[in-house]
């Protein structure tokens, strides 16, 4: 039986408030998140009038904000502005400017900056009042991980059988099928987007229940032993046929294992280092096809020749792509398609001749560096904080701060991602705000022995 896509995301708002008055607050919102990310469907929207459109993110955020007014109202109390929060500001207001400098009225502006803060500003916000402690990150890793595990049998089926799920739920497949063979197999796109999520999404779950395990954090789920179930998400990790996620989860072990042994975060900050050399250079037009050439023949090499032409595919149209950003740079070309490279056809139609494939390409383009530098210090900023100031790499491997730990980690790889591809989730800056909180917070835990504090069963 397909479920109509339109009646499952009228159905949503009731069952997310049903959610609250079963579960604490806390822990309503996790799955709320969860559920809505992982199985809604996609490319399934209403039209509001003088609102964004009713798509899973807005009702999800919609929906959380008026249950915790019904049911948590006094959370919205322990909000506390920080320093912290400046980069999502600014990357909330910043498509009102972007529209305003490009004469595209105060109208469009107020709408790109309506849709800003549902898509970024509002999982930021309630990450801020929700899992702003140890505690609370603790409990959204777990879920994160949890639903790493529900999401196994699912991509093995589409490993075996195609991506068909989404089709056989909702009655139509999520993204173009094409996109799902990979290596003389598929790639289970399940109920995201793209693949490319589902790796990004699986490898995060897997990462999460690694340091878990390793943390000794849990020590059974379901009355399974973590061990055999860490296993089995790397296995799935591994069928599902993502490059990126293979190589993130492999500096996310190099960065979670160099805290445990060396007591230091140096991969960690080495990368946010790179990520932001990496966009100083792309932005400016300095990160050239010509200039990679060393770097293409390396990945040509290691990841064959199909990984290192895809590459060298999104990195000639950034150059095409950086080249028009370059000329509004400050806030961008604003909404509409503006940021595009358009040309003649041999029909004479003026159409695109560029991809924008990644996240920052995207930002740069529409928003200029004003948008660029905040969204990414929104993510970035956080998690340098954490183990700057707040939880040194030497405590990382302690069970009360491990959580917290791997998942400032994740929030990294992500904006790693999001440098590479355009997979946009709400999730992981739920877990920006969330690490944001508890780093102004600046929380004094008495840290205890292993012995003392034992291990967790759920």
């Amino acid at each position: 039986m397909i479920l109509p896509p339109q009646l499952v995301m009228l159905a949503w708002l009731p069952i997310l408030l049903s959610i609250f008055t079963k579960f604490s607050s806390r822990r309503a919102v996790i799955i709320s998140f969860l559920v809505a990310w992982l199985f809604l469907p996609q490319r399934a929207s209403f039209a509001l009038p003088g609102l964004p459109d009713y798509t899973r993110i807005s009702a999800t955020c919609y929906g959380i904000l008026l249950a915790t007014f019904l049911f948590d109202g006094q959370r919205f109390r322990s909000f506390k502005f920080g320093w912290l929060d400046v980069p999502m500001v600014i990357a909330c207001i910043c498509p009102f400017f972007s529209s305003m400098s490009n004469d595209l009225g105060a109208y469009d502006g107020l709408s790109a900056t309506l849709n800003q803060i549902v898509s970024y500003g509002f999982p930021y916000f309630l990450g801020r009042i929700y899992f702003n402690d140890l505690s609370g990150l603790r409990q959204l890793a777990i879920g994160i991980f949890i639903s790493g595990l529900i999401y196994v049998p699912l991509c093995l089926y589409e490993i075996k059988m195609s991506p068909q799920l989404h089709r056989i739920v909702y009655g139509y497949h999520s993204y173009g099928f094409v996109q799902a063979i990979r290596y003389g197999g598929f790639r289970p796109t399940v109920f995201m987007l793209h693949g490319l999520e589902v790796g990004m999404w699986m490898m995060s779950a897997t990462l999460i229940g690694m340091w878990l395990w390793q943390g000794n954090v849990l020590e059974k789920v379901w009355n399974i032993p973590i061990n055999w179930l860490v296993l089995t998400l790397i296995i799935t990790l591994i069928l599902i046929k993502s490059t990126g996620g293979y190589a993130y989860f492999a500096y996310g072990i190099i960065i979670l294992f160099t805290a445990k042994w060396f007591r230091n975060s140096t991969a960690l900050l080495m990368l946010i280092i790179g990520i932001s050399l990496y966009l100083c250079l792309a932005s400016s037009g300095n990160m050239t096809v010509q200039k990679a050439q060393p770097l293409l023949s390396t990945i040509s090499n290691i990841a064959g020749p199909d990984r290192a032409g895809s590459l060298e595919f999104r990195l000639a149209n950034e150059e095409l792509l950086v080249k028009k950003a370059l000329e509004r740079p400050v806030f961008g070309w604003g909404g509409w398609g503006r940021n595009r490279v358009y040309d003649y056809n041999w029909e004479g139609q003026l159409v695109s001749v560029s991809v924008t494939d990644s996240l920052w390409i995207i930002t740069y383009g529409t928003k200029g560096y004003v948008g660029l530098i905040s969204l990414y210090a929104s993510s970035l900023l956080p998690a340098l904080s954490f183990f700057w100031t707040g939880y040194p790499a030497r405590l990382w491997f302690h069970p009360k701060i491990a959580p917290a730990a791997v998942l400032s980690v994740i929030i990294v790889l992500y904006m790693l991602d999001c440098t590479l591809n355009a997979m946009f989730n709400p999730i992981f800056t739920l877990v920006s705000g969330g690490i944001a909180g508890l780093v102004m917070q600046k929380q004094k835990t008495s840290i205890r022995t292993y012995s003392q504090l034992g291990k967790i069963k759920i």
